[in-house]
């Protein structure tokens, strides 16, 4: 049995929608605070579906019982949400997260995968990122992350639960909320294109990031559930490819087939400058490799934002 939190999210639904089609046990839990009951629409059949918040430690408790694997997508994911509310976003990125951890050790379960992100990285100069760079955490939403990491290396080494911390770089792709104040950069470009908007950049446009097709984080949970070496590792996912916002636009222009003008507004706080990964370690730990391209994975997310 495979357990997905925060299933009903980007992510999480996309992983367990897959572990469905590939015809494995999947228990999807969620409060649906953030995530969507739509996106489980169209395979949520052949899963067993738990509404329930991991800051209560019996509703983790249920739903972990029985399970062999878990892959812990659930989090409040935003940095400004995090900076507006760090006390709310602490209970649910980190007390919930040990909450699993406890419950994942009472169960016997046998691997936990944890979602943790680049952001722990902070804005250091040296490029690409290494697991081995230090971290710097420049917003609580980092630093939710990191400590996550922690309690996840901890879990491995003083209980003997096997842990995989990976660590996403700025994924995209369907199902990703563009409405949200703090969503994601992709999904508010594309749909005020779409929409015959001016898409708007917080900074010169000159900021880059490793944007990351969905399916290959997909891929990479799936072999960190059973890859031999990768037990209280952490591991950077990601393309590999560092793309400035101006590039983003430039390769959209080409695919919407018009001009793009965006707006330009101030920095904000605890933003990093220029962000891009190494995959050395995925490759080897996780026989990682990309799957779907940067080109690629706009076009398909185009498609399922104008379908």
């Amino acid at each position: 049995m495979y357990l997905v939190t925060g299933a009903a999210g980007f992510i999480g639904s996309h992983i367990a929608q897959t572990l469905v089609e590939r015809g494995r046990r999947v228990r999807v839990f969620d409060n649906l605070s953030t995530g969507k009951p739509e996106n489980l629409e169209g395979w949520q059949e052949g899963a067993e579906v738990i509404r329930g918040d991991l800051r209560n430690a019996d509703d983790v408790a249920e739903a972990v019982k029985g399970v062999r694997y878990v892959l812990h997508q659930a989090a409040v994911p935003s940095v400004p949400k995090s900076v507006e509310d760090p006390l709310g976003t602490n209970e649910s990125n980190i007390t919930g997260t040990l909450n699993l951890l406890l419950a994942a050790r009472e169960e016997g379960v046998q691997r936990v995968v944890f979602a943790s992100s680049s952001s722990v990285y902070g804005d250091l100069p040296s490029l690409p990122k290494r697991e081995t760079d230090p971290t710097i955490p420049l917003s609580p939403y980092a630093l939710q992350k990191l400590t996550g990491e922690h309690y996840m290396r901890q879990f491995h080494s003083l209980y003997g639960l096997e842990t995989v911390c990976l660590r996403y770089f700025n994924v995209f792709g369907p199902r990703q909320d563009p409405e949200s104040l703090y969503a994601a950069v992709i999904p508010r470009f594309i749909t005020a294109v779409a929409e015959g908007g001016r898409p708007t950049i917080y900074g010169d446009g000159l900021q880059t990031r490793d944007f990351t097709y969905v399916q290959n984080v997909v891929e990479a949970n799936l072999g960190a559930l059973e890859a031999p070496n990768a037990a209280g590792q952490v591991i950077n996912v990601a393309a590999g490819v560092k793309t400035s916002l101006l590039d983003l636009l430039e390769v959209l222009s080409g695919i919407f087939d018009t001009e793009i003008d965006p707006v330009f507004e101030d920095e904000r706080p605890g933003d990093i400058k220029h962000s891009v990964a190494s995959n050395d370690r995925a490759g080897e730990l996780l026989d990682f490799e990309i799957v779907v391209d940067l080109e690629q994975g706009l076009r398909r997310t185009v498609e399922w934002f104008t379908r």
